[in-house]
């Protein structure tokens, strides 16, 4: 039988504002198995970022269940969360979130440094690891600005790896990024998916989503269409076809 890593059942959030009830999501339910590669879109007010903020252990549901990899997350203390999210979770942003005067490695390494067990000499090791699965080993001495907006990404998708997560949760990851790069990231992505990775990776573009496995779609705090891709295309090959022409 297939491990869940997420569980997600009649999920609700809701906000006050001022007199008003906000009903962010209405109650949704979905699981994401071991190795999947889901992506989740949906427009501006549907929910999406809502979602990423319980799926990323930042905010608690109203009401309903959330389990990752079996812990019920409804039920955690400020403290366990952050505990969960520096365990558990793998994040990688749209804008990076690299410090900009810590060399690569360094920034690698972040998240182990919550960490006193691990001896220095095991940080290092494991972050040069992470960074040779992303390609980016030899730029380990580079700063944010030494590296263009690609090899960045590549940088923290390495800090994501580094404590060996559960899931990878990407939030609109190639944003920033032109097409040519956006698919060099995505081919990564694939190749981690590929070696057990189990990702979510939220985005607003179809053709990025087109490179995952199955794509679940919000609007309006509910889910409209939760359905394999049938024809998973290979980020590689999409890759190979760009003209030439749209290198910069």
């Amino acid at each position: 039988m297939d491990k869940k890593i997420l569980e997600i059942e009649n999920l609700k959030r809701e906000f006050k504002m001022g007199s008003e009830i906000v009903r962010a999501l209405k109650g949704i339910s979905f699981s994401v198995n071991e190795g999947e590669f889901v992506t989740i879109m949906g427009a501006s007010g549907s929910g999406k970022t809502t979602l990423l903020n319980i799926l990323g252990c930042l905010d608690k549901p109203t009401e309903g269940l959330y389990l990752l990899d079996g812990v019920n997350i409804g039920k955690l203390s400020r403290n366990e969360l952050a505990k969960i999210r520096n365990e558990k979770i793998g994040f990688v942003f749209q804008s990076y979130n690299l410090l900009a005067r810590t060399s690569a490695i360094e920034n690698v390494e972040l998240p182990l440094l919550y960490n006193p067990k691990i001896p220095k000499s095991e940080r290092d090791a494991r972050a040069l690891k992470a960074l040779d699965a992303v390609k980016l080993s030899q730029r380990k001495d580079h700063l944010p600005n030494q590296m263009s907006g690609g090899q960045q990404q590549r940088v923290a998708i390495a800090r994501a790896l580094i404590n060996e997560p559960v899931m990878i949760l990407a939030d609109e990851a190639t944003g920033n990024l032109d097409t040519r790069t956006s698919y060099e990231i995505m081919a990564l992505i694939q190749e981690l998916n590929e070696d057990g990775k189990t990702i979510v990776f939220v985005t607003h573009e179809p053709d990025i989503a087109s490179f995952s496995s199955r794509t679940i779609t919000l609007r309006d705090g509910k889910i409209i269409k939760d359905a394999p891709n049938e024809n998973v295309r290979s980020a590689k090959k999409a890759l190979a076809e760009l003209p030439v022409s749209d290198e910069s």
